[in-house]
């Protein structure tokens, strides 16, 4: 009797102790019973595939800590304004691949896309038609269009947040001093009709900060950090899905390249020469000008 019970409590114990064939089984039985049930589920899905990635790839203890030492650098290297780890998340596709879990839309709606390291809240307030161009630089750009749900029934009030880099392919948090405080970044609220109108500037590609451990990153992997133009939105609206998405212009060399996996096909904007004295006249442009025409196509929460 005595022999049983050392050989069950020898049992018992067996599973504290480290294993390497059982590792990730080891580590998540350790979490405690009051474990909320959603955070139980993703460290131990996380856990399992971290184990099995080291032991598929064989790391070694000289690799393990130069991973340690390259997110130790990742996290020394954000700012207020910079965001190194989304950096990092963008540039290994899962910023895209989360948003795409998270966000599976029908067909007809507008897609979305990455957020971006850039994004600042409480951008200023315009009417429809403002300028949000405040250094004059840049090709003088016109964009207007419509917010639908998917009825195809225009909505009013919806909120468009919009931002972009200046002619140079910078953001003006990275530039302070140099381009003036929330430079092309502006809010929009469409009217009765749904529509939308700003001016800006034609965006142009620009690299991804790579100055820093993400940039090291990238080159070690012989890949370049060039973004294709585009210009970012946030377009929301009380009981509908938001949506966080980019235009891109159809010229950009760097479309089916971007280091961030954000370029959608249907994404992919018309940017025309225009002589349009009317529209001109209206906004205040001096023509020739480049104009888009964008619509957007929201979700109901609801329906989703």
């Amino acid at each position: 009797m005595r022999e049983e019970r050392i050989v069950s409590e020898a049992s018992d114990r067996s599973v504290a102790w480290f294993d390497k064939a059982r590792s990730a089984e080891i580590v998540n039985g350790r979490m405690g019973p009051e474990t909320p049930a959603r955070l139980r589920e993703v460290v131990s899905v996380f856990v399992k595939h971290l184990h099995a990635a080291v032991v598929e790839s064989r790391l070694t203890e000289a690799e393990w800590m130069e991973g340690i030492q390259f997110l130790t650098a990742v996290g020394h290297k954000c700012t207020d304004w910079r965001q190194e780890f989304i950096l990092l998340s963008d540039v290994l596709g899962l910023s895209m691949l989360v948003d795409a879990v998270s966000h599976d839309r029908p067909e007809g709606a507008t897609e979305n896309t990455v957020l971006g390291p850039f994004y600042v809240p409480s951008a200023p307030a315009y009417p429809k038609g403002g300028d949000i161009c405040l250094d004059g630089q840049g090709e003088p750009l016109l964009v207007t269009g419509q917010v639908r749900n998917e009825a195809g029934q225009p909505l009013a009030g919806v909120t468009v947040e919009v931002w972009q880099t200046n002619d140079e392919g910078f953001y003006d948090v990275q530039q302070p001093g140099v381009q003036p405080e929330n430079n092309l970044r502006g809010v929009f609220v469409t009217d009765e009709e749904g529509q939308y109108a700003f001016v800006s500037v034609k965006p142009r590609h620009y690299p991804i900060p790579d100055d820093g451990p993400v940039g090291q990153l990238l080159s070690a992997l012989g890949r370049h950090p060039n973004r294709p133009a585009h210009i970012h939105f946030i377009v929301r609206q009380d009981g509908y899905d938001p949506v966080t998405t980019h235009i891109f212009a159809p010229d950009c060399p760097y479309l089916e390249s971007d280091p961030v996996f954000g370029v959608k096909p249907s994404l992919i904007a018309e940017f025309r020469d225009s002589r349009d004295q009317n529209l001109a006249r209206t906004y205040g442009l001096e023509s020739p000008f480049w104009h888009v025409e964008w619509d957007f196509v929201l979700v109901g929460k609801a329906d989703r």
